[in-house]
């Protein structure tokens, strides 16, 4: 009898605890990602070179254009994951970028730090294969800053 409840206590022992969350899938976040591009950096560069500058061919031979448009581009991109968590292409994603300590918003400072630090891994191309080979699948930007993208959880209704 007493070798039955040790047996059974071990065998609870052995059940694996929930994720606290829903890890955002890789696929979806580079879907997000293009998305962002499209309704935030393209408009960015248009402006740039259309209004501001005579055209295609001055933005073309000019330095600064293209750093003033990834510099607004991640001002705005900063500004939407410290106020509200996600992007208009995580929005149509359902996902958010949370602290990973805390679960919640991360702040201005450091949405910028994780903007940087996205530039840094997506030019080394080392940290975007990184989610490959994690359960929790951040890439390096994730693991310097702190931070994961997770499914956003709805509210469900009752009609």
């Amino acid at each position: 009898m007493r070798f039955r409840n040790i047996k059974k206590q071990q065998n609870k022992s052995k059940d694996k605890p929930k994720p606290k969350y829903i890890y955002a899938r890789y696929v979806d976040r580079v879907k997000a990602f293009i998305t962002d591009m499209f309704m935030i950096y393209a408009p960015i560069l248009y402006v740039t070179a259309y209004l501001i500058m005579d055209g295609k061919d001055d933005f073309q031979s000019s330095e600064l254009a293209p750093l003033l448009g990834v510099t607004i581009y991640g001002l705005i991109y900063a500004f939407l994951l410290s106020k509200f968590g996600q992007t208009p292409g995580k929005k149509a994603y359902e996902m958010k970028v949370v602290d990973a300590k805390t679960g919640k918003h991360i702040g201005f400072f450091k949405s910028i730090f994780r903007f940087i630090a996205f530039l840094f891994t997506a030019t080394t191309l080392l940290g975007l294969f990184l989610p490959f080979y994690r359960k929790d699948r951040k890439g390096l930007h994730d693991l310097l800053t702190g931070t994961i993208v997770v499914v956003e959880k709805k509210p469900t209704s009752v009609i």
